[in-house]
């Protein structure tokens, strides 16, 4: 009998929250999938956890070098020396400092194409590690006037193979989406959580399910955001510098009213404010990736007690109804939570018809 070949392998460098949950989804799938990590004890985690081996023969078909950003560029460039017939990729979140810090070190970027897959966690580390983190998430590509079709064509591959969707951008198309898309949105978060610091506890007490929406990543790490935020600084800038033209129009509006409540022009000016953020949400992308749709929003009181969420949603389903979209709240100081389950608009009315016959308190 003859054996067959090993599966091509996929080497790893780096095992925090992306590299080990990509060594998971490709291990799942049927890659073979080695893990370096300049501690060891973090590599032999992810390894424990299943994403691959720590120890290997021959060379890989394609490195993946999942470093913080600070260091991403010598990383990769010590893999395409290290392994000369490999493609590489990396998984940084900026890709001009990458490109740049090659391109000093006289690297070979036919066999390289950086990538950035748009999937994370508050969490960081090989113990946040989950197999199904890129499932439906954007993978974009950013391929250089130097990248080859085959290194594009691996990195592509291997990418959809995890069940991401590809999307190709050039590096610095890339580094301006990202910075109005991720990198402002986690400056924002934690500049609105900071104001709670020293606010007083009956203040806080009044935080509501906007507040956690709104400030739901200010918990990233800030070691990793420094750098993230470093290397793409021209970018994030010039986002900043137009919010800050805005907010200072709102500032003269509401310094306005708190002096002259007649204050011609002030209230336009709020409302022209929101509802810019009105537009600008509705261009969101809907429900995987597809155009941005108005949901219906039906709201259940719901008994903060064992079992009660798992009942709501058995009842979802006998009435035949898909969740678009589900947010639960807690009454301050209540032994309830508000449950606000968003559907279709033709749905909205047969669900709540249902929910009720079966016993359930609608609110609003």
């Amino acid at each position: 009998m003859t054996q067959s070949p090993a599966p091509a392998r996929v080497h790893i460098i780096g095992t925090g929250l992306i590299g080990t949950s990509l060594g998971l989804a490709l291990s799942q799938a049927g890659r073979r999938v080695t893990l370096e990590d300049i501690s060891s004890t973090n590599a032999a985690l992810a390894r424990d956890l299943g994403a691959g081996e720590t120890s290997a023969e021959g060379d890989p078909v394609l490195v993946v070098v999942a470093t913080p950003p600070d260091v991403t560029a010598s990383c990769v460039a010590v893999a395409l020396e290290r392994w000369p017939g490999a493609v590489v990729t990396d998984v940084a979140s900026v890709k001009g400092a990458v490109i740049d810090g090659l391109r000093s070190r006289g690297a070979d970027l036919a066999r390289f194409c950086g990538s950035h897959p748009m999937a994370g966690r508050e969490r960081s580390g090989a113990v946040a590690g989950r197999q199904d983190l890129f499932h439906g998430r954007a993978w974009v590509l950013t391929p250089t006037a130097e990248t080859g079709d085959a290194a594009y064509g691996l990195v592509a591959e291997v990418a959809r193979s995890v069940g991401a969707e590809v999307i190709t951008l050039a590096p610095d198309e890339h580094d301006a989406a990202v910075a109005s898309v991720s990198h402002v949105p986690q400056l924002m978060a934690s500049l609105v959580a900071a104001r709670l610091e020293h606010l007083a506890e009956s203040s806080v007490a009044l935080s509501g399910q906007g507040l956690r929406d709104v400030t739901r990543i200010a918990a990233s790490d800030p070691h990793l955001w420094t750098q993230i935020l470093s290397g793409n600084a021209s970018a994030v800038r010039e986002v900043l510098a137009s919010l800050a033209t805005d907010l200072e129009g709102v500032i003269a509006a509401l310094t306005t009213l708190g002096v002259d409540d007649d204050a011609p022009g002030a209230r336009g000016t709020l409302a022209r404010a929101i509802a810019a953020g009105n537009a600008g949400h509705a261009r969101i992308p809907g429900k995987h990736g597809a155009a941005p749709t108005a949901y219906t929003t039906v709201r259940v009181l719901i008994p903060d007690e064992p079992g009660q969420l798992g009942r709501l949603f058995a009842d979802v389903g006998a009435t035949g109804t898909n969740i678009e979209e589900f947010h639960l709240d807690h009454g301050l100081g209540q032994a309830f939570g508000l449950a606000e389950i968003d559907v279709v608009p033709g749905a909205a009315t047969a669900l709540a018809d249902g929910l009720e016959e079966r016993g359930w308190r609608l609110h609003g």
